[in-house]
């Protein structure tokens, strides 16, 4: 199986069924499932008919997929996924950021690290012109990561979702990052 992107650290590959489980136990901790649904963990009949193909599915406009297993480079230890795909069904010029890890993985510089990458090869390799990404403005976690990516605030959002979890009320934001603007913080100077 030929790897998307390497990291120093990392691995992102294409799904297959064979991660079924791994989605699984990924899916079926409350901790990770917190800001998504609440913390309810997903069972195996949703992950395979929802989450299996979401994770198979091809972007022609990308040559590939939108979501990338990501393994530890040395161990081969999955630790979750990465979203990079198109929000328009034929053109690669929009992507959205997204990606959900292990609890061990947290606080390890690992969604940092693979979103960071994606974005590189997105606008070096895929054509792609914004990168957005969003999540609920109390998942602290997730923001910084977006931050740390390089992406900035744009805006806040109440959406009118089917199910009240923790902390929606606060509403959800909207993070971006323009190819522009990355260009030109790579041409910045770095202050010690």
């Amino acid at each position: 199986m030929r790897n998307f992107l390497e990291t120093d650290r990392l691995v992102l590959r294409a799904f297959t069924e064979a991660d079924t489980d791994r989605l699984l136990a990924l899916d079926g901790d409350p901790d990770v499932m917190r800001f998504i649904n609440g913390g309810r963990p997903v069972d195996r009949e949703a992950i395979a008919a929802h989450t299996v193909p979401m994770v198979l599915r091809a972007y022609p406009c990308l040559g590939g997929r939108g979501y990338w297993a990501a393994q530890e480079k040395v161990t081969g230890t999955f630790l979750g996924w990465f979203e990079f795909r198109p929000l328009f069904e034929h053109s690669p010029a929009v992507v959205e950021l997204g990606y959900r890890l292990n609890q061990a993985a947290w606080g390890s510089g690992y969604a940092t690290e693979g979103s960071r990458a994606l974005i590189h090869k997105g606008f070096t390799d895929l054509g792609v012109e914004r990168v957005t990404a969003n999540t609920m403005a109390v998942n602290t976690r997730s923001r910084r990561v977006m931050e740390k990516a390089g992406l900035t605030f744009v805006r806040s959002f109440t959406g009118d979702w089917p199910e009240v979890i923790e902390g929606s009320e606060h509403g959800d934001v909207v993070y971006e990052l323009t190819r522009p603007d990355w260009q030109r913080r790579r041409q910045e100077p770095t202050v010690p």
